[in-house]
């Protein structure tokens, strides 16, 4: 009876220690996952973006050269002697300044010669007029024939025709010692010398120096066929047509510049129209012969969707971007991209107006899914900016 007793005891002991265990292996459990859950990392903060829904304007770019609007080549137009040159080589210089000088001794000599000659045309002519007039008295009194009365008015026609012609070499000759004066016919900037002092210049084949206009300068640029007639759609408004252009590669040297020529026929050789775009300069640093970068308008997307394009990710040659669905899992999305609108990327497939993307903190998602504290920021450029946007290629 005693020792069932004991057993008894014994077995109750042991229930209630293992009771005991278990409650105990259980309170750690729970409070080593309590622990856990407090432990865990927040989501990451990253930053959205709503996709932007906007009017663009695509453009090309497009290859071309400055030219002067205006460019003289001087020759001379009478021979001579080069006496003196006025000015220094590369100058500016305005529209009459004298450039060269050719030896006028020669020509002030024929002009000498050809009003003596005109004075005496002028005396025949007089005396011609006055036998002239009493032929025709003398006539009327039957005094001489009519003959001598008709030499007399031939005499004096002819004389007249003496005079005048000693009038036009007069002219010429004047003419001729003004061309000795060799002036600039525009403003611009003059280049070196090419006849310099002493030597000889020869009429209508010596060439003396070029002259070119400063302000404004020509930037011509070719368009292949399709690009040509898709831009004329654009351009054809009454709207000065403006168009951005790059001087010399160089980024900082950027210029807007207003498209004034389309040429009426293809290059046949090429298959490409000509454009013309006026570049004011009115400094005169940029010069002629320059390579020049033309963003022309070539078509236009009434409905395009745009992101930042920090948004845009790539693998190897695919595209992606990170987008935040309602429960703000990042959930990776392949997308076509399009052009580059300033800082923002034409998604042609990919994504629909009102998608979440991340702009910032994308390196913060380790992978597909993952929960994330998205913080909406402004969209560049923001939705109500300017309609009409010029675009290039990515």
């Amino acid at each position: 009876m005693g020792s069932l007793f004991q057993r008894v005891r014994f077995t109750s002991s042991g229930t209630v220690i293992l009771f005991l265990l278990i409650t105990a292996l259980l309170t750690g459990c729970e409070a080593q996952s309590e622990e856990s859950v407090a432990s865990s990392p927040p989501p990451p903060e990253v930053d959205v973006a709503e996709v932007v829904v906007q009017r663009v304007v695509l453009s090309e770019a497009f290859t071309g050269r400055v030219e002067a609007a205006e460019t003289v080549e001087l020759r001379a137009r009478v021979s001579g002697y080069i006496q003196e040159v006025a000015f220094e080589e590369g100058e500016l210089v305005e529209q009459g300044a004298l450039l060269f000088l050719i030896d006028q001794r020669p020509y002030l000599a024929r002009v000498g010669a050809a009003q003596a000659d005109l004075a005496q045309a002028r005396s025949q002519l007089a005396q011609a007029g006055s036998e002239a007039e009493r032929a025709r008295v003398l006539v009327g009194r039957q005094a001489i024939s009519q003959e001598v009365h008709d030499q007399r008015q031939a005499a004096l026609n002819n004389n007249r025709a003496m005079v005048d012609a000693a009038q036009a070499a007069l002219e010429s000759a004047e003419l001729d010692l003004e061309y000795t004066r060799i002036t600039a016919p525009i403003s611009g900037r003059v280049g070196r010398a090419m006849v310099t002092r002493g030597n000889l210049a020869n009429a209508d084949q010596s060439l003396l120096t070029t002259l070119v206009s400063i302000d404004p300068v020509h930037v011509y640029f070719e368009a292949d066929e399709q690009a040509a007639f898709a831009s004329q759609t654009l351009l054809a408004g009454e709207a000065p047509n403006i168009l951005m252009i790059e001087l010399g590669g160089d980024s900082q040297r950027q210029y807007k510049g207003t498209l004034d020529f389309i040429d009426n026929r293809l290059n046949p050789n090429t298959g490409t129209l000509q454009f013309r775009a006026v570049l004011a300069n009115p400094d005169g640093h940029i010069r002629p012969g320059e390579f020049a970068r033309v963003e022309m308008p070539v078509a236009r997307l009434e409905q395009a969707l745009l992101v930042d394009r920090k948004a845009v990710l790539t693998n190897q040659d695919r595209r992606y971007v990170y987008v935040i669905d309602e429960n703000n899992l990042a959930e990776r999305r392949p997308v076509t991209t399009g052009r580059q609108v300033d800082e923002m990327t034409v998604i042609t497939e990919g994504l629909t107006a009102g998608d979440r993307v991340i702009v910032n903190g994308v390196q913060k998602v380790f992978m597909p899914g993952m929960e994330v504290s998205p913080q909406q920021v402004a969209n560049v450029p923001p939705i109500n900016a300017q309609p009409t946007i010029a675009a290039r290629e990515e």
